[in-house]
C-alpha cells in the first residue's frame, strides 16, 4: 500500500525490531513486547475480552495477516445465505426498477435504476423482483408531493395512461396527495405527504395484509385478505403523473425506518457489513492509542488529540487495516451503515472544532492509505448519503437532525483535498447540492413540533371597506395573543437561524480562494460549476428534471448573498482602496468583454452577435476592445456577406484564451486595443478572472466613465452577477407563490368572522343551524391554528427581516449597475435584460410580499432608493437603446404601477426636472405604432382625483361585490401629481407640434376603442337574445371590457388636456384648434347617443351583468364625458364657450335629450310607443352624491340650461342649406375649404383631420399643396366681376 503525500512510501516488508531506546527515538522501531501489546490492543477479537498476556499468541507484522484473516472470518452459512435465493422472493438479488418491460407510459429512470420521474400523463413502473410469501418492506423517498399512487401489483395487472397502481384488481396503492387508498375503489386513508417524506410499503403475505408508514409512523392496515396462492406474487410498483419524482430503496441502502419482522426486498451485504464493522473497530482503536517507544508503553489518547507522526509501526498497522477496509468503503451500504454512522457519532460526541479535527484525521488517512479511485468512490457515496439523509429527514422542533448532517458536511468540506475533489466532480455534477441550502417547510405542523414552539396562534383581523381591507382596532385579548404568537415566532426563527448559519459556512468553504496550493483554489472551481448550474436553469426551462426547484433557489440565493458579502467586506478590510459590499455593483465592461458567458440570454439591445457587429466601432473607441474576427464570421450567415478585411494570422486570438493583449507585458495605452471573444466557464483560468500584472481579468475594457479603483476581487463580481441572475430565474416567482399561505390565512379568518357573526344572529330555537355553524367555526379555527403556525415558518425562512434586507441589497446592486451602464452610452445595450427585470421585480417583492410584518419604509436609504428607481424607469421606458418588446413592456408597466402609490409618485417628483420633463414628453408622444394603453394609464393616474366625479377607488356599482386584492394598483386611492400635470401643460402649450399630434392620436384611439366596444356588445347582445342555449366566449367579454375601460381612460386624458390647456381647443388662432374641437364634439355626441338612448343596446347589456363585464356601467363613461363638456361650456372664457357651443350644436349628431339624461330628465315617449316600466331605475348624476359634489352638480345644471337656450336660438336662426353646398365627405357641414392645386372642396374639419395622417386628395389622390378658405357667395361675386 503506497501513500501519496509527503514523499514517503510504505510496503509490507518486515522491520527489524529492537529495544534500543536511542534507536527507537530516531527510527520509531519498537521492541517486540510493545509491538505485541500494540497489535493486540488494535486487533482484539470482538468475541473475546482482552486476554491475559500469558494466553495471547504473540503478534508481529509477520503473522498479522493470518490474525486479520481469522478476525474477519464470517460464518460460511451466513455468507451463503446472503447470496442464495430466499424463500418467498423471486427475481434478481439486486432489486431495481424494471426499465425494459415492466412499465407503462413515458418515464425518466435514473442511472442507478432506483429513481424515476413521470414524463407522461400517468406512467407506471414496477420492480424486477416480486414476493409471494413472508413479510416484506421497501421505502419510497418522496421528492415531489404531487399525484402518485404507490404500492404493489401482480404481473397480470394491465395499466394505461389513465389507470395505474390501485385502479385494477390485485393492485393496491396509497395516495398521499389525495390522502386515499386505492384498489379499484377508493376510500380515505393515511395522512398527506410532502416532498422530503419517506413512505414505507409493507406486505404480510402470511396474514394477507398490506399497510403503509409515513416517516416511520404506521398509517394502519390499508388492505386485508389479499389474493394468495399459486401464481400470485406481488411487485413493488408506482404510478405517477407528469413531473412527479421519487427514489426507491429496496434494501441497497440501510432502511431509514426498518420494521421488526419485515425484511427488505434486497438483502443487506451481511458478510461485508460484519467485516467492515470489525475493521472500523480496529481503526478506532488505532486512533485511540499512541506508542511511546522511549517509555516502552501504550498511551491512551482522545481521537481529536491523536496525530500521525510517521512512526513505521503505526503506518504499517494502518496499512494492514486499509488493505481490507478500502474495497469495502466503495460499497454504498457499507459507507452509509458503517462510515457514516461513525462520522456522525464523532460529530455528536463533542464540540464542532474537536469533531472537525477527528474527521480531518480520518480523511487524511483515507487519502494516504487508499488508492485515489477508492477514496473518490467512498467520498462520492458519503456525500450522496449525507444529502439523502439531510433531504429526507423529518422536521423536529430543535432541527437537530438537519444540524448534525450539516455539521458533518462542513467537517468534510473543511478538508481541503476532499473539498476540491467533491467540488470538481460531485457537488454540482452528481448531486443536486443546492439541497444542502434548503430548509423544507413542514406540511404537518404537529409532527414538526410547532405546537410546542408556538402554543398560541394569532391572525390579523381585517374589515373590508371601500374595496380595501383595513386593520380594525384590536382588543386586549387579541393583543395578548399576538404578543404570545410573536414570541413563539422568535423562538422558531432562532432555531432556523442556527441551520442557516451552518449553510452559510458551507458556502464560505466553497468560496475559499486561499487554498490554491497544489492546484486551483476552491472559489474558481465553484465559479465554473456555478456558471454551468445557471446555464442549465436559464436555458433548460423546458427540461423540468434538470431545473433546480424554485424553493431551493430562494434559500440558495440568501445563503450565497451572506457568504458573498462576508468575503467582500473581508477583502475591503485588507484593501482600503476597495469598496464595501453596501456599495457593490457589476461594472459594465463585464457585459461586453467576453469574460463572462451569458449563454443565450437577451441583451437590452438585442442579440449579442448583432450588437458586436453594429457596435464594434464604439467598442473600439470607448473601451479599446476589438471583437475577434473569427467570432464575427461565425455568428450568422449574414455576416459572411460583409466586406470585412480578414484579420492577419498573427493577430488572431487563440481558441484557448478569452482575451489576448497585443502587448501583454506592459501597461495598455489608450491607442492599443484588446481582442476579445466569449469563453465557456470551463475554458477560463484564474488569470482570466482575477487578471495579472498587466491584465485586468474580468474588468478588461474599462470605459472612461468607470473609476479605475477596484471594487473588490473580480471573482466576487462574477458571483454577484450570478446572484442577480438567480433572482431572475425563479426566486421572484417563488416569493410571490409563498404569499399564498398569507392569503389562505386571510380567507379563513374572513370565513371564521362571518361564521361567528351568523352564530350571534342565529335564533337559539334553531338548534340544527347552531350545530352546523358551531361545527364550521371549529373547522375554521383548527385550520387557522394550523395555517398561522405554518405562516410563522414561512415568515422565518422566506420573509424575515434579514431576507428582506438581502432582496433590498440586490435591488440597490441592480440600480447601481444600471446607472453605471447607462453612463457608457451606446454600450449600455450590452447589459443583459435581467438586470432591469430584477430591479423592477425586487422592488415589487419588497413592497407586496414582505408586508405587513416588515415594511420597506423601515429600510435604510428607502427614499433615495425609490428616487433612483424612479429615475431609471422614467428614463428607460422610452430608451431607444432598449429593443426587447418584453422588457419595454415591463418598464412601462412598472412606471404605471409606480405612479399609483403616493410614496413612489413623490419619488418620481423628486427626480431632476430635466428628467421629469423628458419623461412627460415621451408620454405625450403620438399613440400610433407603440403600446399606448399603458402610457394612457399612466396619464390617467396622474389625473385621477382631479377630474369630474373621479375620486373613487372602486366603481360605485362594484362596492357590494367581493373585495379585490387591495394591493392592486387600480385599487389605490387617488394621488394626482400637480407637478407632472404642470409639465404636461407646459409641453402642450409651448410645443407647436406636440399638442396636435398627441391629441389627434388620442381622438383616433378613442374612435377605435369605442367603435370596437359597440361592435362587441352588439354581438354579445345577439348571442344573449337567442333562444337556444349558448355561451359567450370569456375572451370576447374580456376584450369588450378592455375596450370600454380604454374608452373611459382616453376620455379622462382629454378632460385633463382641456382642463390644463383649454386654449388648444378654444383658441382658434391656433391652426388645429377648430379641427380638434370639431372632432372632439363629434366623438362626445357619438358616445352620449349610444349610452343614453332609452332601452338601447348599451342599456340592455349592462342589465345582463355578465361575468367579465362588471366594469361596464353608465357612471364611469358618462361622468368622463360630462367632465369634458363642463370644462368646455362652463369653465372656459366667454369666447371659448361660444365657440364650443356653436361647434357642439352644429354637429348633426347632437341631441339635447342626451344632456338631459345626465340629470335623470327623460323625454316624453313618442306617440304609439310603450311607456317605460314604473319600477325601472333611471340613471342620474344626482344619485351619486358620495362621488359628485354639490358644486359639480350645479355646473351640470348650468350647462344643461345653457345648451337648452343656445339650441333654441340656433334652431330659430338656422337657414336651410342645399345638398350641393354640403361637404361631400361628412354631409354635416357646409363646404368651407378648397384644395390646391386640384380644386376639390370639403369642410375644414374633414380636410384638417385628413391632413393629420395623409397628404393626398380625397378624390383624385393628387398631393395637396395648400388649403384655402372658400365662400360660395364671395366666389360667385368674384366670378361675375371677372366676367
Amino acid at each position: 500500500m503506497a501513500s501519496k503525500e509527503g514523499g514517503m512510501a510504505f510496503s509490507r516488508k518486515s522491520y527489524k525490531l529492537t529495544s534500543d531506546a536511542e534507536k527507537s527515538r530516531v527510527t520509531g522501531i519498537v521492541h517486540e513486547k510493545l509491538l505485541n501489546d500494540y497489535l493486540h490492543r488494535v486487533f482484539s477479537s470482538p468475541d473475546h475480552g482482552p486476554a491475559a498476556a500469558t494466553s495471547r499468541k504473540p503478534l508481529n507484522f509477520q503473522n498479522l495477516p493470518e490474525h486479520l484473516d481469522q478476525l474477519l472470518h464470517v460464518d460460511e452459512e451466513e455468507e451463503e445465505e446472503s447470496q442464495e435465493q430466499v424463500e418467498g422472493r423471486l427475481g434478481p438479488s439486486t432489486v431495481v426498477l424494471d426499465h425494459t418491460g415492466g412499465f407503462e407510459g413515458l418515464l425518466l429512470v435514473d442511472d442507478d435504476l432506483l429513481g424515476v420521474i413521470g414524463h407522461s400523463n400517468f406512467g407506471t413502473i414496477r420492480s424486477t423482483t416480486c414476493v409471494y410469501k413472508g413479510k416484506w418492506i421497501y421505502e419510497v423517498l418522496i421528492s415531489s408531493q404531487g399525484l402518485m399512487q404507490i404500492g404493489w401489483c401482480t404481473i397480470n395487472c394491465r395499466f394505461n395512461q389513465e389507470e395505474g397502481v390501485g385502479d385494477t384488481h390485485n393492485s393496491y396503492a396509497y395516495d398521499g396527495n389525495r390522502v386515499r387508498k386505492w384498489n379499484v375503489t377508493t376510500t380515505n386513508y393515511g395522512k398527506a405527504w410532502a416532498a422530503g417524506d419517506i413512505v414505507s410499503c409493507l406486505i404480510d403475505l402470511d396474514e394477507g395484509t398490506l399497510s403503509f408508514s409515513l416517516n416511520g409512523v404506521s398509517l394502519g392496515t390499508a388492505f386485508e385478505n389479499l389474493s394468495r396462492g399459486l401464481g400470485m406474487a406481488y411487485f413493488p410498483a408506482i404510478s405517477l403523473s407528469f413531473k412527479e419524482s421519487v427514489a426507491f430503496n429496496f434494501g441497497s441502502r440501510p432502511l431509514r425506518y426498518p420494521v421488526a419482522g419485515y425484511r427488505p426486498l434486497q438483502d443487506p451485504p451481511s458478510a461485508d457489513l460484519a467485516r467492515a464493522q470489525r475493521l472500523l473497530g480496529c481503526f478506532r482503536a488505532a486512533l485511540s492509542v499512541e506508542l511511546d517507544p522511549v517509555e516502552g508503553r501504550l498511551v491512551e489518547k482522545e481521537s481529536s488529540e491523536w496525530r500521525l507522526q510517521g512512526q513505521p509501526t503505526v503506518l504499517l498497522t494502518l496499512a494492514h487495516i486499509f488493505h481490507h477496509f478500502a474495497p469495502l468503503l466503495r460499497e454504498v451500504y457499507v459507507v452509509e451503515a458503517v462510515l457514516m454512522s461513525f462520522l456522525l457519532g464523532v460529530v455528536e460526541a463533542g464540540p464542532p472544532e474537536r469533531a472537525q479535527t477527528v474527521v480531518h484525521q480520518v480523511l487524511d488517512l483515507l487519502w494516504l492509505f487508499m488508492e485515489d479511485y477508492e477514496v473518490q468512490d467512498c467520498l462520492k457515496q458519503l456525500m450522496m448519503s449525507l444529502l439523502r439523509l439531510y433531504r429526507f429527514s423529518p422536521i423536529v422542533p430543535d432541527l437537530s437532525l438537519q444540524i448534525r448532517y450539516l455539521r458533518l458536511t462542513i467537517a468534510i468540506l473543511s478538508h481541503q483535498k476532499s473539498r476540491k475533489f467533491l467540488l470538481s466532480n460531485v457537488l454540482f455534477d452528481v448531486l443536486r447540492s443546492v439541497v444542502f441550502f434548503y430548509i423544507k417547510s413542514p406540511l404537518r405542523v404537529e409532527e414538526a413540533g410547532l405546537q410546542e414552539l408556538i402554543p398560541t396562534t394569532w391572525w390579523p383581523h381585517r374589515s373590508p371597506r371601500e374595496g380595501k381591507e383595513e386593520m380594525r382596532e384590536e382588543t386586549s385579548e387579541e393583543r395578548l395573543r399576538r404578543r404570545a404568537y410573536e414570541r413563539g415566532c422568535q423562538r422558531l426563527k432562532k432555531r432556523i437561524e442556527v441551520v442557516e448559519e451552518l449553510q452559510v459556512q458551507i458556502l464560505k468553504l466553497l468560496l475559499n480562494n486561499k487554498d490554491d496550493n497544489g492546484g486551483e483554489a476552491s472559489r474558481y472551481i465553484f465559479l465554473t460549476k456555478f456558471r454551468k448550474f445557471l446555464q442549465e436553469n436559464a436555458s433548460g426551462r423546458g427540461n423540468t428534471p434538470m431545473l433546480c426547484p424554485p424553493e431551493y433557489m430562494v434559500c440558495f440565493l440568501h445563503r450565497l448573498i451572506s457568504a458573498l458579502r462576508f468575503y467582500w467586506d473581508e477583502y475591503k478590510a485588507s484593501n482600503p482602496r476597495t469598496s464595501f459590499s453596501e456599495e457593490a455593483y457589476v461594472p459594465p465592461q463585464i457585459f461586453y468583454n467576453g469574460k463572462v458567458d451569458y449563454f443565450d440570454l437577451q441583451r437590452l439591445g438585442g442579440l449579442l452577435s448583432h450588437l458586436r457587429k453594429t457596435l464594434k466601432d464604439d467598442l473600439a473607441s470607448k473601451a479599446n476592445i476589438l471583437i475577434d474576427p473569427l467570432e464575427l464570421q461565425a455568428t450568422t450567415m449574414d455576416d459572411l456577406d460583409e466586406d470585412e478585411e480578414p484579420a492577419p494570422a498573427a493577430a488572431q486570438v487563440p481558441r484557448t484564451a478569452a482575451v489576448t493583449l497585443m502587448t501583454p507585458r506592459r501597461p495598455l495605452s489608450a491607442s492599443e486595443k484588446v481582442k476579445v471573444r466569449t469563453l465557456s466557464a470551463e475554458q477560463r483560468t484564474r488569470e482570466d478572472i482575477e487578471g495579472s500584472q498587466w491584465n485586468e481579468g474580468l474588468l478588461v475594457g474599462r470605459p472612461p466613465e468607470e473609476p479605475d479603483q477596484p471594487l473588490t476581487e473580480n471573482s466576487l463580481l462574477e458571483v454577484l452577477d450570478g446572484a442577480v441572475m438567480m433572482y431572475n430565474l425563479s426566486v421572484h416567482q417563488q416569493l410571490g407563490k409563498m404569499v399564498g399561505v398569507s392569503d389562505d390565512v386571510n380567507e379563513y379568518a374572513m370565513a371564521l368572522r362571518d361564521t361567528e357573526d351568523k352564530l350571534r344572529r342565529c335564533p337559539k330555537r334553531r338548534k340544527d343551524i347552531l350545530a352546523e355553524l358551531t361545527k364550521s367555526q371549529k373547522v375554521f379555527s383548527e385550520k387557522l391554528d394550523h395555517l398561522s403556525r405554518r405562516l410563522a415558518w414561512v415568515h422565518a425562512t422566506v420573509y424575515s427581516q434579514e431576507k428582506m434586507q438581502d432582496i433590498y441589497w440586490l435591488l440597490r446592486v441592480c440600480l447601481r449597475t444600471i446607472e453605471h451602464g447607462d453612463r457608457t452610452g451606446s454600450l449600455f445595450a450590452f447589459m443583459p435584460e435581467f438586470y432591469l427585470s430584477v430591479a423592477i421585480n425586487s422592488y415589487s417583492a419588497l413592497k407586496n410580499y414582505f408586508g405587513p410584518v416588515h415594511s420597506m419604509e423601515e429600510l435604510p436609504g428607502y427614499e433615495e432608493t425609490l428616487t433612483r428607481l424612479a429615475a431609471i424607469l422614467a428614463k428607460h421606458f422610452a430608451d431607444t437603446r432598449i429593443v426587447g418588446t418584453d422588457i419595454r413592456d415591463s418598464l412601462m408597466q412598472a412606471l404605471a404601477s409606480y405612479v399609483c402609490y403616493p410614496n413612489s409618485l413623490r419619488a418620481v417628483e423628486r427626480i431632476p426636472e430635466e428628467q421629469r420633463i423628458t419623461m412627460v414628453k415621451n408620454l405625450l408622444a403620438p399613440y400610433e405604432q407603440r403600446p399606448w394603453a399603458q402610457t394612457n394609464w399612466i396619464l390617467v393616474r396622474l389625473w385621477r382625483g382631479c377630474g369630474f366625479g373621479y375620486r373613487y377607488t372602486r366603481l360605485p356599482h362594484l362596492l357590494k361585490t367581493k373585495p379585490e386584492d387591495a394591493s392592486l394598483p387600480s385599487l389605490q386611492k387617488p394621488c394626482p401629481s400637480t407637478l407632472l400635470q404642470q409639465h404636461m401643460a407646459d409641453l402642450l402649450r409651448e410645443g407647436s407640434d406636440v399638442a396636435p399630434s398627441f391629441l389627434n392620436s388620442v381622438l383616433n384611439q378613442l374612435n377605435w376603442a369605442f367603435s370596437e366596444f359597440i361592435g362587441m356588445i352588439q354581438e354579445i347582445h345577439q348571442a344573449a337574445e337567442r333562444l337556444e342555449r349558448n355561451f359567450v366566449d370569456s375572451r370576447q367579454l374580456k376584450v369588450c371590457a378592455t375596450c370600454f375601460d380604454l374608452s373611459v381612460s382616453l376620455l379622462r386624458v382629454l378632460e385633463m388636456a382641456i382642463t390644463l390647456v383649454p386654449e388648444i381647443f378654444l383658441d382658434w388662432a391656433r391652426p388645429t384648434s377648430e379641427m380638434l374641437l370639431r372632432r372632439l364634439a363629434q366623438l362626445l355626441n357619438q358616445v352620449l347617443n349610444r349610452v343614453t338612448a332609452e332601452r338601447n343596446l348599451f342599456d340592455r347589456v349592462v342589465t345582463l351583468r355578465l361575468p367579465g363585464l362588471e366594469s361596464v356601467d353608465h357612471y364611469p363613461i358618462l361622468v368622463a364625458v360630462t367632465g369634458i363638456l363642463v370644462r368646455l361650456l362652463v369653465h372656459g372664457p366667454a369666447s371659448g364657450t361660444e365657440r364650443a357651443t356653436s361647434v357642439l350644436l352644429a354637429d348633426p349628431c347632437f341631441q339635447l335629450r342626451s344632456i338631459s339624461y345626465l340629470l335623470g330628465q327623460l323625454e316624453p315617449p313618442a306617440p304609439g310607443t310603450a311607456l317605460p316600466a314604473p319600477d325601472r331605475k333611471h340613471f342620474s348624476l344626482q344619485s351619486y352624491t358620495d362621488y359628485i359634489s354639490v358644486e359639480e352638480l350645479a355646473q351640470v345644471e348650468q350647462m344643461l340650461a345653457h345648451l337648452t337656450s343656445a339650441s333654441a336660438q340656433a334652431a330659430a336662426a338656422s337657414l336651410p342649406t342645399s345638398e350641393e353646398d354640403l361637404c361631400p365627405i361628412c354631409y354635416a357641414h357646409p363646404i368651407s375649404a378648397v384644395f390646391q392645386p386640384c380644386g376639390h372642396k370639403s369642410c375644414k374639419a374633414c380636410i384638417d383631420q385628413h391632413l393629420m395622417n395623409n397628404k393626398d386628395c380625397f378624390f383624385c389622390k393628387a398631393t395637396i399643396v395648400s388649403v384655402e378658405d372658400w365662400d360660395k357667395a364671395a366666389n360667385a361675386s368674384a366670378t361675375s366681376s371677372a366676367a
